[in-house]
C-alpha cells in the first residue's frame, strides 16, 4: 500500500518548490548584461523576453490552478517542471533575440505549472481548517526563503562559469522540482475542503468584475508588477553602468529577498490589525519615496544596500494584503480564481515594467525614465486603494449569519 505524505511533508515539499521555482526567477537580471554583449543584442530584447515571460506566467496561472482542481497537483507540476527546465536550457543554447523570447515563454508556462496556483489548492485541501491560513503562510514563506539563496548560488556559479553553464545548472536544478511534486498527491484527496457557498464561477466572476473596490485593488495590483520587475531585471545592469562591480547587483537582489522574508509577514500581521487597504497605500508611497531617493540622494554601496533593505521589506507585502481583502469582499469560495485575475493585472505590470526599462535605456542610454515611472505609478496606486471599501461585497453582506 503507498504511503501518504503527511501534511508536515506537503508543506515542507511545498515550500521547496516555491524556493526553487521563485528563486530562480529572481536571478534572470543577472544574466541581462552578459547575454545582450554576447549575442550582440540591445538590452530591450533580452527585456523583452522577460516581459513575454512574466506575461505568459500571468495568463497560465489561473489555467494551471484548475487544471490541477481537475486533475491533481501532481500532473501540472510535472507537465510545468518539463517547460521550465526546457525553457532555462533553451536560453542557454540561445542564438538569437527569437530564441530568447520562446525560452522566456516556456519558462513562463513553467513557473505558472509549478508555482503558487499548482501549490496552494493541495496544501489548503491537505490542511485543517484552523491551520490553514499557518500552512500557506509558510509555504509563502518557502519562496521567500528562495528569492534570499538564489542570487548567491547563481552569481557564484556566473562569475566561475558564465552564463551558459550557469543556465544548464539553473534547468538541472528547476528539474528537482519534479519528484518534490508527489508530496502533493495527499492534497488531492480533498480532505478538508469543509462547506463552501453554492455560487458558481460565472457568477462569481461577474460579481467580481462589477464590484468596484475589486477592480481598484486589481489596478493596484498592476504597479506591484511593474516595481518587481523593473527592479528584478535591470537593477544589476544599473549598477553595473554607475561604475560598481557585478557582485553588488548580486548582493542587492540577495538582501532585497532577505528583507521580503521578514517583510511579508509583518504585513501579514499588520493587516490582522489595521485596515488592509490602508496598510497597502502606505506601502505603496513608500515604494515612491524610495524610488525618488535613488534619483536624487548619491549613489554609494552602502546606499544601495539600504535602498535593497527598505524595498525588500515592501516586495511581497502585497500579498497577503491583497488576498486578504478579496476574501473580505467575497469570502473564500473562488479566492483562487479571483486571486489569478488580480494576478494576471500584476503580470501585465510586470512585463511592462522589465520591456520598458530596456526601452527607456536603449531609447536615452538611461534607467532615469524606468525609476520617475515608478515613482509615479507608486503615487498612483496610493491613491487607488484609497477609496476601496473594507467589507462584504453586497451578497455577502446580505447573506445571512452562519
Amino acid at each position: 500500500m503507498r504511503r501518504v505524505p503527511t501534511v508536515s511533508l506537503l508543506i515542507a515539499c511545498a515550500a521547496i518548490m516555491l524556493a526553487i521555482n521563485m528563486g530562480i526567477r529572481q536571478t534572470f537580471g543577472l544574466y541581462m548584461k552578459p547575454i545582450s554583449q554576447d549575442l550582440d543584442l540591445d538590452r530591450q530584447v533580452f527585456s523583452f523576453a522577460m516581459a513575454i515571460m512574466n506575461l505568459v506566467w500571468g495568463v497560465a496561472g489561473p489555467f494551471a490552478g484548475a487544471a490541477a482542481d481537475k486533475f491533481g497537483s501532481l500532473r501540472v507540476v510535472l507537465g510545468g517542471t518539463a517547460f521550465y527546465a526546457g525553457g532555462l536550457a533553451l536560453m542557454a543554447t540561445a542564438s538569437s533575440g527569437n530564441q530568447l523570447v520562446l525560452a522566456g515563454s516556456l519558462v513562463g508556462i513553467g513557473i505558472a505549472g509549478t508555482g503558487f496556483s499548482a501549490v496552494f489548492g493541495a496544501v489548503a485541501r491537505a490542511a485543517a481548517p484552523e491551520r490553514r491560513a499557518s500552512a500557506l503562510g509558510l509555504v509563502t514563506m518557502g519562496s521567500a526563503i528562495g528569492q534570499f539563496m538564489a542570487l548567491p548560488y547563481a552569481h557564484v556559479i556566473l562569475e566561475a562559469t558564465g552564463w551558459t553553464s550557469t543556465l544548464w545548472i539553473m534547468a538541472i536544478t528547476a528539474a528537482l522540482i519534479a519528484p518534490l511534486g508527489f508530496a502533493l498527491t495527499s492534497g488531492d484527496s480533498n480532505a478538508h475542503l469543509g462547506a463552501h457557498s453554492d455560487q458558481r464561477v460565472g457568477a462569481a466572476l461577474s460579481e467580481a468584475l462589477r464590484y468596484p473596490s475589486f477592480l481598484l485593488l486589481t489596478a493596484g495590483f498592476f504597479v506591484c508588477g511593474f516595481h518587481l520587475a523593473g527592479i528584478g531585471v535591470h537593477l544589476p545592469a544599473f549598477l553595473a553602468d554607475k561604475g560598481f562591480g557585478p557582485g553588488l547587483g548580486a548582493l542587492a537582489l540577495t538582501i532585497i529577498g532577505a528583507a521580503n522574508i521578514l517583510g511579508t509577514w509583518a504585513f501579514g500581521r499588520i493587516g490582522d490589525i489595521a485596515p488592509k487597504h490602508l496598510t497597502l497605500a502606505a506601502l505603496y508611497f513608500a515604494r515612491a519615496l524610495i524610488f525618488l531617493a535613488l534619483i536624487y540622494l548619491p549613489l554609494t554601496e552602502t546606499a544601495v544596500l539600504i535602498y535593497a533593505f527598505l524595498i525588500g521589506l515592501l516586495w511581497l507585502g502585497t500579498v497577503p494584503l491583497t488576498s486578504g481583502l478579496i476574501v473580505t469582499f467575497f469570502g473564500p469560495r473562488w479566492l483562487s480564481m479571483l486571486y489569478g485575475v488580480v494576478f494576471f493585472s500584476h503580470q501585465v505590470g510586470s512585463f511592462m515594467g522589465a520591456w520598458l526599462g530596456g526601452w527607456f535605456y536603449d531609447t536615452t542610454n538611461s534607467y532615469d525614465l524606468l525609476w520617475w515611472a515608478s515613482v509615479a505609478v507608486g503615487m498612483f496606486a496610493a491613491l487607488l486603494h484609497l477609496p476601496i471599501r473594507e467589507g462584504p461585497a453586497p451578497r455577502l453582506a446580505a447573506a445571512p449569519a452562519e
